[in-house]
């Protein structure tokens, strides 16, 4: 018998690094970073994370949020506490900057973040299910396979 976490690991191990791991947490703790008054009116749209160039520096992240026009203002003014919110969320200042993307609405930001995909090829459902076969619990192998599509299928964007 194997451990869930080592057919997890396997299908997460080539598709994810810090950046996506980061912008998980931000859009998980986001009532919380952007208060109760800005939560429904901004989304995290992108996060831009560079290396440091050199070896004593920092990188650099810079957190895009899409706004509408009037919001985009307001929050501007509030950039400050909103970084400081997401240190003391995360213990640690690790985003530099805040960019705010102003956008017609907000329903078109999260339109623009769901594309239209393509179901799996025959060779992507066979791999992910020769991935997921040690795992014998169905709840948790429908939820593995789950992850799994949707991390091809984002591959392929």
């Amino acid at each position: 018998m194997k451990q869930v976490s080592d057919a997890t690991t396997r299908i997460v191990a080539k598709n994810f690094s810090r950046k996506f791991v980061s912008i998980g947490r931000i859009v998980k703790a986001w009532p919380e970073i952007m208060g109760a008054g800005f939560a429904d009116k901004a989304v995290p749209n992108r996060l831009q994370y560079r290396k440091p160039g050199k070896k004593n520096d920092k990188p650099i992240a810079i957190l895009e949020i899409a706004t509408s026009h009037a919001d985009a203002t307001l929050m501007h003014y509030q950039k400050d506490v909103i970084l400081e919110r997401i240190a003391h969320v995360f213990g640690e200042r690790w985003i530099n900057d805040i960019k705010f993307i102003a956008v017609d609405s907000i329903k078109t930001a999260q339109k623009r973040q769901k594309k239209i995909t393509r179901p799996l090829t025959k060779g992507q459902k066979n791999h992910l299910s020769d991935v997921l076969g040690s795992v014998s619990d169905p709840l948790i192998y429908e939820r593995l396979q789950s992850l799994g599509e949707n991390i091809l299928k984002k591959n392929e964007q």
